[in-house]
């Protein structure tokens, strides 16, 4: 959702965006998944890591220019479709989600190979790393970096729906307005709907399932 937010202020901004590489399977290599994390994550961690194998590979020969085209088309089949396609994580880093993804962007469906091809994991884990060294480690993904090399870098934002495009640039401006200031560390809440995704079954302009607690009894309502 935050990488569809972004595209949006980059047409209104002219802003370039360059889509890198962050694996949280390789971020958390070091962890017994099964104690860590609940049913479904080491696949779908598995499945991105895939993934990125193969953008990797497309970077290296096609550029850096195809990785937005890419990046959306993979975004469409993962988020863009039903709950029940959704929930099967180890279809996300399938050969025939990654050449369907990979036809969508222009691209050889042949990259849909290097799925397996952990030579790449060293370039991915590198990129990683220096991800969480503008943010600390403690956070996960998105983390953008406004105006690199120097400029603010933060985890974030999470959202849940789109914003029309002038919710858009007004957020964009409030949240790298917050990131400038350098004693500005987190802004928080836990209560939050379910992201307005098809693969969430919520629909645009829904508020998703949130927590009602009524009559000593909790209802969930949209």
């Amino acid at each position: 959702m935050t990488s569809k937010w972004i595209r949006i202020v980059q047409s209104q901004r002219d802003y370039a965006v360059d889509w890198r590489f962050i694996s949280l399977r390789l971020i958390n290599s070091h962890l017994d998944y099964d104690s860590h994390f609940p049913e479904g994550y080491d696949a779908q961690h598995t499945a991105g890591l895939r993934l990125l194998r193969v953008a990797s590979a497309v970077r290296e020969e096609h550029g850096r220019d195809a990785m937005g085209p890419l990046y959306a088309a993979f975004g469409a089949r993962i988020f863009e479709t039903d709950p029940d396609k959704s929930r099967d994580f180890g279809w996300q880093g399938t050969p025939e989600l990654a050449a369907g993804a990979l036809a969508e962007a222009g691209l050889p469906t042949s990259f849909a190979d290097r799925l397996d091809d952990e030579s790449f994991d060293i370039g991915i884990q590198a990129e990683s790393d220096e991800a969480l060294s503008l943010t600390g480690k403690d956070v996960g993904t998105p983390i953008l970096h406004f105006e690199p090399p120097e400029g603010v870098a933060f985890f974030g934002p999470v959202i849940s729906r789109l914003p029309d495009e002038e919710q858009a640039a007004q957020l964009w401006d409030h949240v790298v307005g917050l990131a400038r200031f350098p004693g500005f560390a987190e802004l928080k809440r836990s209560l939050r709907e379910r992201p307005q995704l098809p693969s969430m079954g919520v629909r645009a302009q829904e508020s998703g399932k949130v927590e009602d607690w009524h009559a000593g009894s909790r209802r969930l309502k949209k």
